[in-house]
């Protein structure tokens, strides 16, 4: 599934690049998705869960670390720093040599 919401958004509203504070899509758990769009503070943040397969929409106040919570399942999705995720990716891929 493709999470659309946010670029319907940056299409309607005509953002541009420097507009935005924050704007990534990462890759949650093993079938999970999150894209987060931080724009004057307020944070658009779609989600596939991981856990329970639903896909939602939700703006929060945008502050680092990010997380939300799944409204299904009620579950808590972080966007984790890049700098982490490479220190994983790193260390499973010497445990596989």
């Amino acid at each position: 599934m493709k999470l659309t919401k946010i670029q319907e958004f940056i299409e309607k509203n005509n953002i541009q690049p420097g507009d935005a504070e924050y704007h990534t899509q990462r890759a949650l758990e093993k079938t999970g998705k999150i894209r987060v769009l931080a724009i004057k503070g307020v944070a658009h943040a779609e989600y596939l869960c991981p856990y329970c397969g639903h896909h939602g929409y939700t703006t929060k106040t945008w502050k680092k670390p990010f997380s939300v919570n799944c409204e299904e399942c009620n579950k808590l999705l972080r966007v984790q720093k890049l700098k982490y995720l490479v220190k994983k990716e790193i260390k499973e891929a010497e445990g596989k040599k």
